[in-house]
């Protein structure tokens, strides 16, 4: 028997030995169990977990996933799945065991949350529920692809809700021009527009620049950090994927107006960040200088659109644009499709010239 009373608080607890993932035998004691029923229940579960057997709980497994995955997130991404998770997954699922979970289940989960209102009465929008969905699949498929579960029910009972692509804003020059004018009488916000709009960066990547990011012989700007507050903490990051780890080539006019701006900040340090401000700071900025000018609202992120349609319009590949802004793929730069122009006249005029040269050579010959 593994499961044992002490005398002393009443409370059982369970000592075992087990076989840990690299074939070694070890000892472990759990105790403050109020029954010998809760102290073998937690023994198995350890057990389950610890060799990987999938007649567990969900809820068990979900430890599984989450001391796999956690660590190898950015800390708001895991915030956010782990949100879900709790609120959205675990409710339902828990205490089912996760080799017996039936794509019926999750027909039957799906249509509980589609009924879920928010507290004015608006149920989750398609985008949110095919978000969640995800999640679920998501466990499912690390279970599959690392445990040997024998198929995903999540994908099997199809989504619930769908992606919704949305409106991609962007400013023109000339109206984000316009905007940089209402900036002019706060220096700290007329940079950092300047810097997101002609250099097409992420406002992450803008608010963890120091000076030691910027080269003014070389006219460069070094990306390789990004900054969040998160829990009221500043945590400053990896940026987003690998290809974001860039050095991008300011115009001469940014690179003067940097410099400016650097040596207006009485006593700062070379770790110091350029710009001390917050994301909503911003997005008031930008709120404040589109009313003014009287041009559409876009969000701070769009500035980043604004960047990338600037450059498909002065004719740039999307091979370069994607070295420049940090696409990770390509096909996200393909994603501005809509706005790189047609080669398809080109293509037809060029091929009816080749044909055209084919018939008189025929008739010569």
């Amino acid at each position: 028997m593994s499961a044992y009373k002490d005398k002393k608080t009443g409370k059982w607890y369970v000592f075992f030995y087990y076989r840990d993932w690299q074939g070694e035998n070890k000892g472990k004691t759990k105790r403050g169990f109020a029954t010998k029923r809760d102290a073998l229940e937690w023994e198995r579960e350890f057990l389950q977990k610890s060799s990987a057997n999938l007649d567990m709980s969900f809820s068990a497994f979900v430890e599984i996933y989450t001391n796999d995955l956690k660590s190898r997130l950015k800390q708001n991404t895991w915030m956010t799945k782990q949100n879900i998770i709790e609120q959205k997954i675990l409710p339902y699922f828990k205490d089912k065991k996760i080799n017996e979970i039936k794509p019926a289940d999750v027909i039957a989960w799906q249509n509980e949350i589609m009924k879920i209102c928010d507290k004015n009465g608006k149920v989750y929008s398609p985008t949110y529920l095919k978000t969640i969905h995800n999640q679920l699949s998501a466990i499912f498929n690390h279970a599959v692809r690392f445990y040997e579960l024998k198929s995903n029910p999540a994908r099997k009972a199809g989504n619930m809700g769908k992606e919704k692509t949305k409106e991609m804003l962007f400013w023109t020059k000339e109206e984000y021009l316009k905007f940089s004018d209402s900036m002019m009488d706060k220096p700290i916000s007329f940079y950092a527009f300047e810097i997101l709009y002609w250099c097409g960066i992420r406002l992450g990547e803008l608010l963890a620049l120091t000076q030691e990011d910027f080269d003014f012989n070389k006219s460069t700007v070094r990306i390789n950090k990004s900054y969040q507050r998160i829990n009221c903490t500043d945590v400053v990051t990896e940026p987003k994927t690998p290809k974001s780890v860039r050095i991008i080539k300011m115009p001469d006019f940014l690179t003067e107006e940097v410099k400016e701006y650097i040596k207006s900040i009485y006593g700062i340090k070379l770790k110091d960040r350029l710009f001390p401000i917050t994301k909503s700071y911003l997005h008031h900025e930008m709120n404040r200088g589109s009313k003014e000018q009287g041009i559409k609202r876009i969000r701070v992120h769009d500035l980043r659109h604004s960047h990338v349609s600037l450059l498909i319009e002065m004719g740039f590949s999307a091979v370069a644009i994607a070295d420049r802004v940090g696409h990770e793929n390509i096909d996200i730069t393909y994603r501005y499709a809509h706005l790189f122009p047609s080669k398809q006249v080109e293509i037809a005029d060029k091929l009816s010239i080749e044909r055209g040269n084919d018939n008189e050579k025929n008739v010569r010959s």
